[in-house]
């Protein structure tokens, strides 16, 4: 009976271990598919973002700088324009470390790269350290530590930057960035303005052209890894940046220097607060140069004082004085009620109503035409020409030819000047404003009024940027805008005849070129003071030429000069400037005599 009882008890453990086996079975399966669920949860759905926030923490975001657009003269020259520079910057919390792996050329294989592991944090301090010449301890100090972001060394050049990582310290890397440079120093430098050390713009075209200079920025974002170093195949998206455009002028950079030594040069001769030159084409109404008398560098500014900072010639407004009397020729002529020959009979003071007027010199009676009048720039001929139009007749005359009105340069220190309306004018006003005084402009304003005349009666919009160019070398012109019919052809030609007799036969003499026939009008207004009442004169000269041709216009202002005014001669910087402009363009010379009025009868 024994042996049956054994075998009972043996089939019942083979049982139990049987049911034993299937229930551990079924747990580690069940264990398994609750591992899997949950692997799933967390792989593919992440309902909890867990694998979100280790991206996170893995991803890094850097901003990508555009180059600043460059500004050029009218030939390519730079005036200003950005160099391609780094920041070395780090994130501390990875460079801290005891070694570190980095990838370095194989000294044995031409080409190839080796991995060289278990680096000493100390030893690549070291290295660096003598990359960027800055000492060990201060170099220690910028790299460890737990800051997310620290500057290590700023504006590097692309070589010492690619020497830098490749050291290979962990968390050290590269922001692109630039430097904004001016080839041309204080040449034109009023005009173009400057940027801070931070980048930001300041002045001149730099400020008002910022959105065409600065571009946009673009982005990096890509995986690092516990080590520091960037995982080749993992997240990586660039957006590129979009540098900015480059903005061309009408300006000569070589006119320009040489108007701005000449300026220079006289301001100082006669002790003149300032001096300006101003160079327009007759046709365009391109400006060629528009030189400051003081200009800044743009790579030190603030070694110039900010008051003189700004292009005088479009922000400093000022009673023109006598060279705005072409405009009340120019309108009694195409009013019809003068010839350039008409004839008048003038002592040395006129009175109009209340007011009386005198000549700038003591004369008798002197039996002068009106282009007489204007050669000897006679204020009481001026008057009484001027008297023959209404009010509102010189105050419309006055803004046809843009006083008054803005310049649309696209620089933001304009200033249109002032132009009272004839209702706010008093009894002296309305016969001052015929001979420039009682209104203000700027040099600019004059010189267009010159363009005007010298351009058949067209007035033009002052042209100070030529075209902006895109970074693939897309060119988009600044169309010319439509000039404005002032006069008529035949009333500007006697108006130039007239500006010759004034060349030859009166106060315009010394701006006589020896090649080139010369039409011009000098002017002298005298200044307000701050506190009152005037303290000095503003001495212009505006002249045109070849006068049978014209090519260039270009206006020479004087404020405050001292010394006896007989011997202050504008004219001798419109010799120089203007003889300049021509020679550089080529211009012919003139093959006839000057043609003029008879002054006298």
């Amino acid at each position: 009976m024994t042996p049956a009882r054994t075998g009972s008890a043996d089939s019942f453990r083979l049982v139990l271990g049987s049911t034993r086996l299937r229930v551990g079975l079924a747990f580690v399966l069940v264990l398994l598919m609750v591992l899997g669920v949950r692997l799933f949860q967390l792989q593919a759905l992440d309902l909890n973002g867990m694998a979100q926030a280790g991206l996170s923490k893995r991803l890094t975001i850097t901003t990508v700088e555009p180059v600043r657009g460059s500004i050029v003269d009218m030939n390519g020259k730079y005036f200003a324009r950005s160099v391609e520079r780094y920041d070395v910057v780090v994130d501390q919390t990875l460079s801290a470390v005891e070694d570190f792996t980095r990838t370095v050329p194989d000294p044995e294989e031409e080409g190839e790269v080796i991995r060289e592991t278990g680096v000493p944090i100390e030893q690549g301090l070291s290295e660096l350290s003598a990359v960027l010449g800055i000492d060990v301890e201060t170099l220690r100090a910028s790299v460890l530590g737990d800051r997310t972001f620290n500057y290590v060394a700023r504006s590097v050049t692309p070589e010492v930057r690619n020497r830098a990582l490749a050291v290979g310290i962990p968390g050290v890397y590269a922001d692109k960035t630039s430097v904004r440079t001016y080839p041309a120093g204080p040449v034109a430098g009023s005009i173009i303005g400057f940027v801070s050390d931070n980048g930001d713009p300041q002045e001149g075209l730099e400020y008002s052209q910022n959105d065409a200079l600065e571009g946009e920025a673009g982005s990096r974002t890509f995986e690092i890894g516990g080590d520091g170093i960037r995982i080749p195949y993992a997240t990586n998206e660039d957006i590129p940046a979009v540098d900015g455009q480059t903005v061309r002028l009408t300006i000569d950079q070589d006119l320009q220097w040489f108007a701005q030594q000449t300026i220079a040069s006289q301001v100082k001769d006669y002790n003149a607060e300032w001096g300006n030159i101003v160079v327009v084409e007759a046709k365009t109404g391109a400006i060629r140069a528009m030189a400051e008398s003081t200009t800044p560098d743009p790579n030190d500014p603030t070694a110039t004082p900010a008051e003189k900072r700004r292009p005088n010639s479009v922000s400093a407004s000022f009673e023109p004085g006598s060279t705005t009397k072409v405009i009340t020729m120019a309108a009694a002529l195409e009013e019809g009620l003068i010839e350039p020959t008409s004839r008048f009979t003038l002592e040395n003071r006129y009175t109009v109503g209340s007011q009386t007027f005198k000549d700038a010199w003591e004369h008798g009676t002197e039996k002068r035409t009106a282009a007489g009048v204007l050669a000897k720039s006679m204020n009481t001929g001026t008057v009484q020409i001027g008297e023959k139009l209404t009010k509102q007749q010189r105050y419309d005359w006055l803004k046809k030819f843009g006083i008054g009105e803005p310049l649309g340069t696209g620089l933001n220190e304009e200033n249109q000047g002032l132009l009272t309306t004839p209702d706010n004018w008093d009894d002296r006003q309305q016969y001052t404003v015929l001979f420039g005084q009682g209104l203000t402009q700027t040099a600019l304003h004059t010189a267009m009024v010159y363009q005007t005349i010298a351009n058949d009666g067209v007035r033009l919009q002052p042209r100070l940027i030529d075209a902006y160019i895109d970074p693939d070398g897309t060119e988009h012109v600044v169309p010319e805008a439509e000039g404005t019919k002032v006069v008529s052809e035949e009333t500007a030609a006697q108006m130039r005849k007239m500006l010759e007799t004034v060349t030859e036969e009166g106060s315009g003499k010394s701006g006589e070129l020896e090649q080139y026939r010369v039409g011009s009008k000098t002017g002298t207004a005298e200044a307000p003071s701050p506190s009152g009442g005037y303290d000095g004169y503003t001495l212009s000269y505006a002249g045109i030429a070849p006068i049978e041709d014209p090519e260039y216009v270009v206006v020479i202002t004087l404020q405050r000069p001292q010394g006896d005014l007989y011997y202050l001669i504008p004219g001798q910087s419109f010799q120089k400037v203007m003889q300049q402009a021509l020679n550089s363009d080529n211009v012919p010379a003139s093959t006839t005599k000057p043609d003029i009025y008879p002054v006298e009868f």
